[in-house]
């Protein structure tokens, strides 16, 4: 579940960003929908609580992200919000596996390594695992970034422009993998796209038009 009232923010130098209110159920499909730099990306940051708002208040779970401390909001965040980024952060220095094992020390946990293997076999790259990212092709890249987003079985999935540079028959497997993977966690699924395509795909999710978010005058 996902609430937010009255959310701005304002990066330094810069005016401030309003952005209409959303409540979004638990399990459901919330869209982030207009151009690049139209603020999508800040929407998501503020949501995951990568960023503080200036005014107004989301909520995920019921919990308010902007009251916790960076230290809680840190350990939460890894606990519960599987972001799956436009740039997949892949650490080149790491295998797969290792890269998925760094979601546990971020929550503060021990390593899972059977957890990791399970991760990696639900999407299908379990005979992945010991690859460095530079051995992977773009799609399975992905699938490692979905299956560290997933890892700990999160309340919310976070995907940043996840389409943006897919064919269409890879576009449409993106799209059934992170719809089905949600659907089995019961997770809010939330994507920012300028994609076409997505809106097509999923007719009946929530939209938030961001081509409508205004700077706030004084």
């Amino acid at each position: 579940m996902i609430d937010s009232r009255g959310l701005q923010f304002a990066y330094p130098h810069s005016e401030p960003l309003r952005f209409a209110d959303v409540s979004v159920a638990q399990g459901g499909t919330l869209l982030l929908r207009g151009p690049s730099g139209s603020g999508k990306s800040t929407w998501l940051a503020l949501a995951s609580g990568l960023l503080t708002p200036t005014a107004g208040e989301v909520e995920v779970g019921g919990q308010s992200v902007g009251g916790l401390s960076a230290a809680a909001r840190d350990a939460w965040r890894a606990r519960h919000i599987g972001f799956l980024p436009q740039k997949l952060h892949l650490s080149d220095a790491l295998s797969v596996a290792d890269n998925l094992g760094l979601v546990f020390f971020a929550a503060g946990l021990p390593v899972d390594k059977a957890a990791v293997a399970g991760a990696l076999r639900v999407l299908n790259i379990e005979s992945l695992a010991a690859r460095k990212p530079a051995q992977l092709s773009g799609g399975q890249a992905q699938r490692a970034a979905l299956a560290r987003a997933l890892l700990l079985r999160p309340s919310v999935i976070l995907a940043d422009e996840p389409t943006a540079s897919l064919d269409d028959g890879a576009c449409e497997a993106s799209l059934d993998l992170l719809r089905n993977s949600a659907s089995k966690l019961n997770a809010t699924l939330v994507i920012a796209t300028h994609d076409a395509r997505v809106m097509q795909a999923l007719p009946n999710a929530n939209v938030l038009a961001f081509d409508t978010a205004v700077p706030v005058t004084a």
